[in-house]
């Protein structure tokens, strides 16, 4: 299992981060002050609002469960927020159930701080509708520095909770728009908890990836903390010819089967068998690296898992391992081209 490093850093906390943020700019100076601010803060007698958490050793008290009574109207609209963000995806039910429970809406108006650099950090903010824009104060001339915008959507305010350090930025509203907050002490219980689970989970899987060979142990755990297991009934299409990219995939468990339509106008249904993945083999990765739609489609052989990292996470994460990928484009236009001379000779 990685260890911390020797600024307290572990992988669930960079799963955090990444499912949270969408502005990497903001995301590598943020990260870089936090580490600073450790090493600024090691040996100081913490706050309340820093009081360090042990996801491991943890133990869920029902006594400490927060409940924000809400309307039907709020849960609805709170259950559909948090359904499109990458950090809720690997929740079961109940924690779910949790999640919307603890979290409060926020009202802001255009110009409200909503968070100050150098303040403690005391919640967790997903965007529901709204603009907002990130400062920074320059270190040297000390006047805030435009960083980054969210538009509409995202989240922020975790950075502060994860590090056990003041708020690294100051985020204002730029237009009327709603939030929703949860506290610390919530968010690391369940949020962090769960995604230490997970990496864990992950991690024997991972290293029998042939794939992820190349990567550090730590490279290979931010891999695991991005990624979400998607589960596929026997026939059901995982991905679709056509289609944008949008994922990359490693099968867990079970089999895939990747198939092509034809450019046969007499036929345009008819499909050719490409070839069938199982345990620990990727797919996805050729329409990622080039930027363009699938060239086949995915569906699954029997019941099974699969392993799914996003474009984004993809691109950020597996740049050591693009080398290695961009050598399976001649084999994969190899196979094709011997796929469709067999089909000639067979007409």
């Amino acid at each position: 299992m990685r260890g911390a490093d020797t600024m307290g850093r572990s992988a669930h906390q960079d799963e955090v981060e990444m499912a949270c943020s969408d502005n990497d700019d903001y995301m590598d100076e943020a990260e870089e002050m936090a580490m600073m601010a450790r090493r600024t803060n090691a040996g100081r007698r913490k706050s309340v609002s820093a009081e360090g958490f042990d996801p491991d050793a943890d133990d869920e008290d029902e006594e400490q469960r927060v409940v924000h009574p809400k309307t039907d109207e709020q849960r609805d609209r709170l259950s559909r927020v948090i359904s499109k963000m990458l950090i809720f995806s690997s929740l079961d039910i109940e924690q779910t159930q949790f999640v919307l429970d603890a979290m409060f809406e926020k009202i802001v108006r255009a110009g409200d701080h909503v968070i100050d650099e150098g303040d403690d950090g005391d919640n967790f903010y997903v965007i529901e509708r709204g603009d907002f824009d990130i400062f920074i104060n320059d270190p040297v001339s000390k006047v805030p520095a435009h960083k980054g915008s969210y538009k509409g959507t995202g989240a922020f305010g975790e950075l502060a909770l994860m590090y056990n350090c003041p708020r690294l930025a100051t985020i204002i509203a730029t237009t009327d728009g709603s939030l929703w907050a949860m506290d610390r002490t919530t968010f690391r219980r369940i949020i962090v908890k769960n995604a230490a689970k997970k990496r864990k989970q992950y991690e024997d899987f991972l290293a029998t990836v042939p794939l992820l060979s190349t990567l550090t142990v730590e490279e290979r755990m931010k891999v695991a903390d991005a990624m979400v297991t998607k589960s596929y009934d026997d026939g059901e299409m995982i991905l679709k010819q056509g289609d944008p990219a949008d994922y990359f995939y490693i099968v867990i468990d079970g089999k895939v089967t990747v198939k092509r339509r034809g450019d046969d106008q007499n036929d345009p249904e008819h499909e050719v068998t490409l070839k069938h993945y199982s345990a620990g083999e990727y797919f996805g990765e050729l329409a990622l690296i080039q930027n363009q739609p699938r060239a086949a489609s995915a569906l699954a052989n029997g019941p099974c898992q699969c392993a799914v990292l996003d474009v984004q996470a993809f691109e950020r994460l597996l740049g050591p391992c693009k080398e290695l990928l961009m050598r399976n484009i001649p084999l994969y236009e190899e196979q094709l081209s011997q796929i469709y001379q067999d089909m000639n000779m067979n007409e």
